[in-house]
């Protein structure tokens, strides 16, 4: 009876085993066969068809094994087997190859050996329409005898400078060539930059034509020094590698656009350092204009000849007669005479004088900084100066001629 039972259940535990070995898989061993579903996957091709871009993505190698491979995000590429970064960059420099051009220069002329050979030098610039006007920086240009324009496809026209702007490192050269073999670039309001933001810089560095370098906007709002009184306010840091001959080229955002003009780098050695500058593009819309219709740009007259500075501000010195400044009641310093005789003596006294404190509400303790707010209106705006007279602070209106 013992061995009888025995061999029952050697017989049930037998059949279980059977079981268990031919049943089917579980929903949950199931699940864990099929293939992972990324998420990070399925949203980039949602994004792709919402954009009309046509997106592929490539599966993560399977060697690490499957956990591991689940947690690596998807590679993603499109038609032409790039990805979203490389096809923005590609885009970027599609759109905006054909209207960098080569500027090189030719000076006066040097004394060799074999007679006279004139000493040349290179730089960049950028199509701004179909007329042939092509901006570039005004020390690429500045005291040339000739200026010699390339374009994308290699044709070299003679360049004749239409208008300079020294203090803010401008200049527009015009060649003529047929309005099909000139590509506008397009701008883009530069107040909206933020630091961070990916930047395409063209041009031709070394003398290598419509060469590309990418990076970011490293800082805003720089001040950057053109002579020893002024300075060019909010140029933009970019660490994008900017090199001797990249002058006059454009600065890109990501859509292709103009945001500012490659100008400066600093540098000891005076190649790339990581340390680039550019003119903002809502600068160069307001200074361009005036250079390609007036040959310079016309800068308000507000009425003071001369400041003296101070701690607490610009004491006016000298102020124009019959100017804004002096219509408006601004003060310069109190001339007194005296006659002794057949001598008449004058003496100025400073005290009297108006200290600019302000325009507009905003404090200007420096010319520079004055110069530049005054700069930023047009003629016939108003504006308001600030002034410390007599101890106090007061606020005088005048329109800018």
């Amino acid at each position: 009876m013992k061995n009888a039972a025995l061999c029952f259940c050697s017989f049930l535990i037998g059949a279980c085993l059977v079981m268990w070995l031919h049943r089917g898989p579980s929903p949950t061993s199931a699940a864990a066969a099929q293939p992972p579903t990324s998420r990070s996957t399925a949203a980039l091709e949602r994004r792709a068809a919402t954009q009309g871009v046509s997106f592929q993505t490539q599966a993560n190698e399977t060697l690490l094994g499957d956990a591991l491979s689940d947690m690596i995000p998807p590679r993603v590429y499109d038609a032409n087997g790039l990805a979203p970064d490389e096809a923005v960059a590609a885009y970027v420099y599609e759109a905006n190859d054909r209207s960098v051009a080569n500027i090189a220069t030719r000076f006066g002329a040097a004394r060799g050996l074999f007679g006279d050979n004139p000493t040349s030098d290179s730089g960049s610039g950028f199509i701004l329409d179909r007329a042939g006007h092509i901006l570039t920086n005004n020390h690429v240009i500045e005291s040339a005898q000739r200026i010699l324009v390339t374009l994308s496809d290699g044709q070299e026209y003679e360049g004749k400078l239409v208008g300079a702007d020294p203090i803010n490192d401008m200049a527009v050269v015009k060649i003529e060539a047929a309005p099909e073999a000139l590509v506008p670039v397009r701008f883009a309001d530069s107040s909206n930059l933020k630091v961070g933001m990916k930047v395409f810089a063209i041009g031709n560095p070394f003398g290598l034509e419509r060469t590309m370098t990418t990076g970011i906007i490293s800082s805003l709002d720089r001040t950057l020094p053109v002579t020893q009184a002024r300075s060019i306010k909010s140029v933009i840091q970019i660490d994008a590698a900017i090199n001797p001959g990249n002058s006059g080229g454009p600065l890109l955002n990501s859509h292709g656009e103009v945001i500012g003009i490659n100008t400066a780098i600093a540098s000891k050695t005076g190649q790339n350092s990581g340390i680039g500058f550019a003119i903002p593009s809502n600068l160069l819309a307001r200074v361009v204009p005036e250079l390609i219709e007036h040959g310079r740009f016309i800068r308000p007259e507000f009425g003071v000849d001369e400041v003296a500075r101070t701690e607490a501000g610009l004491r006016i010195e000298t102020l124009a007669v019959d100017g804004p400044a002096a219509k408006a009641g601004l003060r310069g310093p109190e001339i007194r005479r005296t006659r002794r005789g057949f001598v008449t003596f004058e003496t100025r006294d400073i005290t009297r004088a108006d200290v600019i404190v302000g325009v507009n509400g905003k404090k200007t303790l420096k010319p520079d900084e004055f110069l530049s707010e005054v700069e930023s209106h047009r003629p016939g705006d108003k504006i308001s100066i600030e002034v410390l007279r007599d101890g106090d602070v007061i606020s005088v209106q005048l329109v800018l001629q």
